[in-house]
Formats: structure tokens, C-alpha cells, sequence
């Protein structure tokens, strides 16, 4: 019965050492406030974004998982590059096949040589 109290006790004043330690015991105050960590390598705003920008990319995390408004910073981002990247894609397909036709049309109206006439 001594040894059961005896480990009861302990287990208190072990509770209460940890529970004074956690919270700071009232001398030193309160913790101070922590900034939040933030991305540390965004995407470079002077430059188009290359493939080993994203690959580098690593988004801090939060108590949440992750900081939404890094994540939707950089999803904007490159949703805007691939939308003007698509753009510029298709006025080069088009001025492409605009070249071709009218290479084409120019083949089929040559007029005959002389020599061909004979």
C-alpha cells in the first residue's frame, strides 16, 4: 500500500513539473508570438517559369497542411503562364498553316514555262 502511494505522488509532481514547464510557470511570461513561416523560393516574377522552378518549388507547411494563399499564389501564377503560353501556341499553329496555304496556292498558280508548250 506504502509503494502504490508512493508512485501516486510521484506521478503527481511528475504531472505538475511537466504542466509548469509547458506552460512557463508565471516568471517569464508569455510565449512569444511566432511569425509564420513563409514560401521561401516563390516563382520568379521577372522571368517566365521553367521546369526546374516548379520541380524546386516546396511549399511550407502549416498547422493545416498547407498555406493557401502561397499555393493559390502559385497555381495562379502558372495557370496564367500556361494560358498565355496555349495562346501564343495557337497564333504560331495558325500563322503556320496560313504559311502553308499560301505557299500551296502560289505552287498551283505558276504559269507554264515556254519550253513546256511545245
Amino acid at each position: 500500500m506504502v509503494m502504490f502511494l508512493f508512485l501516486v505522488v510521484a506521478l503527481a509532481v511528475v504531472v505538475a513539473a511537466v504542466t509548469l514547464g509547458v506552460v512557463g510557470g508565471g516568471g517569464s511570461g508569455p510565449l512569444p508570438e511566432v511569425a509564420p513561416e513563409r514560401l521561401q523560393d516563390p516563382l520568379p516574377p521577372d522571368r517566365p517559369v521553367s521546369r526546374a522552378d516548379v520541380d524546386s518549388l516546396r511549399f511550407p507547411v502549416a498547422p493545416r497542411g498547407y498555406r493557401m494563399a502561397d499555393v493559390d499564389d502559385a497555381l495562379g501564377r502558372l495557370g496564367a503562364e500556361l494560358a498565355e503560353r496555349d495562346a501564343r501556341i495557337a497564333d504560331l499553329e495558325s500563322a503556320l498553316a496560313g504559311a502553308r496555304a499560301a505557299a500551296a496556292h502560289v505552287r498551283m498558280e505558276k504559269p507554264d514555262h515556254p519550253e513546256d508548250r511545245r
